[in-house]
């Protein structure tokens, strides 16, 4: 049975499952279970943290190390001896570089081990958040059939540009190449139609609002799930070009997620090679168990996501990271006590992602929400109140200075 969009959606946030670790720590760490082997559980290798996981101290971060060693062996982490209660050990590491490995050594009955993982320190952090839209392409539509003396004389640029004015929110609209004939009174419309006319415009608001690849259409749904990675790369490029030719380069961003979320983990390096930084997704598990909107990501490190929000895959060089708050399907009232949960946890209370979908903003659309812009101002407004800065994900690193 065909799921619609809209049960998609409130599955997705409404079910944040997890599955049990046993002993696996990634695809970096071993059983703790076994003799003689040492597993470092705290903190996940690819972790990104920030001064919230840990104590400033001159000149870096200082983090808490902590997992399972033999009970005889001495244990030491990054060179110092840690402390040990029964099979546990925890010791002290101060990060002082960007990326920096953390190495723990047994040395017992079972002779040498060690586990060593590599973590981020967003070193120049702060409370932020970024806000993006999904599925563009009516509004380019209505644009150029209209065509309108500036581009926010289209209402939904217009009140975009008023979330703008208001709090100072930076908006990235992730978009179509083709609106594939769907809600059409005529013809398919492409990008390919749309007037460079608008182009120093564009241009002149650039600073906070950006256009970026999210698929070639609508339908269909996953459509770069089982996809080769050429015809991913192929329709990347393609929306790319368009943004340029009718918007210039100051407006175009690299992507940070394609249409449903999924896409082979062959691509990554692909995608990296476009200089894309950060992928989003929701990071949620189905009652089947399978991982959903998660770019395909392993089962370890997906749930590692759904619970800590931010994870570096170094061989890529690509974060990935969650999102908070959908506001198509979180109603007005829901808003705020979905938010103010974040403030309690390291990775959300300084990294907030907020985001939408075009679509629900038209009243022709089948699921049109007449509030939408009401939801948007009380989800910004939230963030503005609790010191969150409006951020480019692509900008420096996450947002932050690099």
């Amino acid at each position: 049975m065909k799921l619609s969009r809209r049960k998609f959606f409130q599955n997705a946030t409404a079910v944040t499952g997890g599955i049990v670790l046993c002993g696996v720590h990634g695809s970096h760490g071993a059983s703790a279970t076994m003799p003689g082997v040492i597993k470092i559980e705290k903190p996940f290798h690819g972790a990104v943290l920030n001064v919230r996981h840990g104590e400033q101290v001159e000149g870096g971060l200082k983090v808490s190390v902590q997992g399972e060693a033999p009970l005889d062996s001495k244990v030491t982490v990054n060179g110092v001896e840690a402390r040990r209660e029964k099979n546990k050990f925890m010791a002290d590491v101060i990060l002082r570089n960007t990326e920096s490995e953390i190495t723990a050594t047994s040395d017992g009955l079972y002779g040498n081990n060690k586990h060593t993982v590599k973590v981020v320190w967003d070193k120049n952090s702060f409370p932020r958040y970024g806000f993006e839209i999904d599925d563009n392409i009516f509004f380019f539509r209505d644009i150029a059939q209209k065509r309108y003396r500036s581009l926010f004389d289209n209402f939904y640029l217009e009140g975009l540009r008023k979330l703008h004015q208001k709090y100072g929110t930076k908006v990235l609209l992730n978009i179509f190449y083709s609106d594939g004939l769907e809600y059409a009174k005529s013809s398919e419309f492409t990008l390919s139609q749309f007037s460079d006319r608008y182009k120093g415009e564009w241009r002149d608001n650039a600073d906070w609002l950006k256009l970026t690849f999210h698929a070639r259409a609508n339908l269909p749904d996953y459509p770069y799930r089982d996809a080769p990675v050429q015809k991913l790369v192929s329709d990347l490029d393609e929306v790319s070009e368009q943004i340029i030719r009718f918007a210039g380069e100051e407006t175009y961003t690299p992507p940070t997620i394609v249409h449903w979320g999924m896409m082979s983990p062959q691509a990554y390096g692909a995608m990296a090679e476009r200089n894309v930084k950060v992928l989003r997704g929701y990071f949620f598990q189905r009652e089947n168990g399978e991982w959903d909107v998660n770019h395909e990501l392993d089962a370890v490190r997906s749930e590692y996501l759904s619970r800590n929000h931010q994870l570096k895959d170094f061989d890529s060089g690509i974060v990935f990271s969650k999102i908070h708050l959908v506001g198509n399907i979180t109603p007005i009232e829901e808003i705020i006590p979905s938010l103010e949960p974040l403030l309690e946890q390291p990775h959300s209370a300084e990294v907030l992602d907020l985001m939408t979908h075009e679509q629900y903003f038209w009243p022709f659309y089948a699921n049109y929400i007449p509030d939408h812009f009401d939801r948007l101002d009380r989800a910004i407004g939230w963030a503005t109140e609790h010191g969150y800065k409006p951020v480019f994900w692509n900008d420096g690193f996450f947002g932050a200075p690099a």
